[in-house]
């Protein structure tokens, strides 16, 4: 899908770009599938902040996405709608007793196409089938990492990853980030890119914009006093005065391992993410 691009009438139109939106269906979403979505300003439970940097942004309602893909019979793509709460597109399925769901939209799924989960699916785009019966080297998304539970894998905007390998009941997958990983051959997946793959290379182009997302201003550390964060004080422009950086709570930061030791899951991790 393709970025439009504005003349600089102001300031913020200079650097600002916005997906062409034309070719989504131009319905109402399905009241059935929606569900409302309260804001918590990124605070918890016991009202602390626990992700900083959030809040305001526009009102939406939660699209009810299938991510398990469990429901057998063909359906029809009847829309391709855009979702507020994610970076890709989901399209709206009917199926032949009248239910209705909606799905991830993969790349080159269109409003009329018939698509279809289980193991006995064609290997055809929008189609979802377990990793057993998908063959090696098929480029996929929506991946489940533990059966039945949804797909947790491969679900933004441009995503997909690949299968490369299968042995003892396991799949390798080829993830995006690099990542060579382990999943049940039983994990369901479907087959292609996901859609809006132009998203990275939209820009947001002014600071209300991000505001209308649900992001509050972020100020660097450096430009803080020395007792509001360690990056802080100094005369002019000064380094942090540290080994590496550090969180305002003096916590090692950018590049630092924060995955636990001896997770139950590094069994099925064959290569990390920018290892060498």
């Amino acid at each position: 899908m393709p970025i439009i691009n504005y003349k600089p009438n102001t300031a913020g139109r200079r650097n600002m770009s916005t997906m062409d939106y034309s070719s989504l269906s131009k319905v109402a979403p399905e009241k059935s599938l929606l569900a409302p979505l309260s804001k918590k300003a990124g605070r918890n439970s016991y009202g602390r902040i626990t992700v900083r940097h959030r809040g305001g942004g526009n009102r939406r309602k939660y699209r009810i996405i299938d991510f398990k893909r469990q429901k057998a019979g063909e359906a029809t793509v009847l829309t391709i709608e855009y979702d507020p709460n994610r970076s890709a597109f989901i399209a709206l399925v009917q199926y032949e007793d009248g239910e209705k769901k909606y799905i991830i939209a993969p790349n080159g799924l269109k409003a009329g196409d018939k698509i279809v989960a289980g193991a006995d699916a064609d290997i055809k785009v929008g189609n979802a089938l377990p990793l057993g019966s998908i063959p090696t080297g098929t480029f996929i998304h929506n991946i489940e990492l533990y059966p039945g539970k949804g797909a947790q894998l491969a679900r933004a905007a441009g995503i997909m990853a690949q299968l490369m390998a299968k042995e003892n009941n396991m799949a390798l997958l080829r993830l995006p980030s690099g990542e060579l990983r382990q999943v049940s051959l039983d994990c369901m997946a479907t087959i292609g890119q996901v859609s809006n793959i132009d998203h990275e290379n939209m820009k947001i182009g002014k600071a209300g914009r991000k505001r209308h997302m649900g992001w509050r201003p972020t100020v660097r550390g450096s430009v803080m006093n020395p007792n509001d964060h360690p990056h802080g004080g100094g005369e002019g422009k000064s380094p942090i005065g540290h080994p590496g950086p550090l969180t305002p709570w003096g916590k090692p930061a950018l590049g630092y391992k924060t995955r636990k030791h001896h997770n139950r899951s590094d069994k099925f991790i064959v290569k990390r993410r920018n290892d060498k």
